[in-house]
């Protein structure tokens, strides 16, 4: 049931991006599409992240994500991992959602980018424990998806 929720999200996400880029470039003055980040989101790395007070299942997180034109965070190296962990404690979190899940046998970013740098701490069995939260002082690990977390969205600088 998982697996077909999570590919039922990937196939909707991949389906909606065209109306979304539409819909952006309907709603978005030219002014404001620029390499600069919303009001409230912080700059690193070529994106914007903003960390979302609100807790709530990896499913749910990854929506309200797509619905304000991201997804969930996803981590290319160290540096940027150790930025997300640093926004985590700005928030007083010890724990956050990442845009990583556990999909036929990989590990997997819903932003579709490829998972080639990793910073486990010890995880558990993938099956079971299928969605990726950022920890706060290790690595990251994986949870139940179901679990209610606050979390990290990402959104590039173009998308208002």
């Amino acid at each position: 049931m998982k697996t077909v929720l999570l590919l039922s999200l990937l196939l909707a996400a991949a389906s909606a991006e065209d109306h979304r880029a539409s819909v952006t470039d309907s709603f978005c003055p030219p002014a404001a599409r620029s390499n600069s980040c919303p009001y409230g989101w912080s700059s690193y790395n070529s994106r914007c992240f903003k960390f979302i007070h609100s807790a709530m299942s990896w499913y749910n997180a990854e929506s309200y994500c797509y619905n304000l034109g991201g997804h969930l965070a996803s981590v290319s190296n160290p540096r940027e991992y150790s930025f997300l962990q640093r926004l985590t404690q700005g928030a007083g979190q010890s724990v956050a959602w990442l845009g990583g899940f556990y999909l036929q046998n990989r590990w997997i970013w819903i932003d579709g980018t490829g998972l080639y740098y990793t910073n486990w701490y010890a995880p558990s069995t993938a099956s079971s424990y299928p969605c990726m939260v950022l920890r706060n002082l290790y690595g990251w690990g994986n949870t139940n998806c179901g679990t209610a977390y606050r979390f990290i969205c990402s959104i590039n600088p173009s998308n208002c």
